[in-house]
C-alpha cells in the first residue's frame, strides 16, 4: 500500500488458501527489527535501522478490544487507540480528518456537518494496549508522517 484504503480485507482462518498468500499480509510476523527506546521529551518511541519500503506493513496494534463507551474515563491510559474505520468506510472524515485536510467543500455544507459530527462522536470501539500489547503502542505521533493507520 502506498496510501490508505478505506478497509483492506484479508482471508480469515476458514479460508482454504495458503498462509503465504497476498490476502494475509497483516497476519505475518513483524518483518523489521523495531527497537523501543526512551526519548528525552516524548517518553517511549520506536525506531529501526531497517529500510522499510513505502507502503509496507510495519506492525499490528495489539491490545484488548473494548467498546469506547465502557472505558474508564478516569483512568490515565496513554495506550488507547480509537478505531475509526467506520468513519473511513462511510467517507466522513477518515484519513482526511486525521491529516487535517480540508474537505474541499463550502463551509456549512452537508459534508462539513458530517465531518463535524464524526469529530464530536467517539468511535464505537478502541484497543486498550495499557496492560496487554506489543511494540506498536510505543509508536508516537509525528507531524512529519512516515506511517499511516490501515484498517484490516
Amino acid at each position: 500500500l502506498i496510501e490508505a484504503k478505506d478497509v483492506v480485507f484479508e482471508c480469515g482462518p476458514n479460508c482454504g488458501c495458503e498462509p503465504g498468500r497476498i490476502n494475509r499480509i497483516s497476519q505475518r510476523k513483524i518483518k523489521y527489527q523495531l527497537e523501543v527506546f526512551r526519548t528525552s521529551d516524548r517518553g517511549w518511541a520506536v525506531k529501526t535501522k531497517d529500510l522499510i519500503p513505502s507502503g509496507a506493513p510495519v506492525c499490528e496494534y495489539i491490545g484488548k478490544l473494548q467498546r469506547t463507551g465502557e472505558m474508564d474515563k478516569v483512568a490515565s491510559n496513554e495506550y488507547i487507540f480509537e478505531i475509526d474505520c467506520e468513519q473511513t468506510i462511510k467517507g466522513i472524515g477518515g484519513r482526511e480528518r486525521r491529516l487535517g485536510v480540508a474537505s474541499g467543500s463550502e463551509s456549512g455544507s452537508v459534508v462539513d456537518s458530517e465531518l463535524e459530527a464524526a469529530d464530536e462522536s467517539d468511535p464505537e470501539f478502541c484497543i486498550d494496549a495499557g496492560s496487554i500489547g506489543n511494540v506498536a503502542r510505543f509508536i508516537n505521533h509525528s507531524c512529519d508522517l512516515n506511517l499511516f493507520v490501515q484498517c484490516v
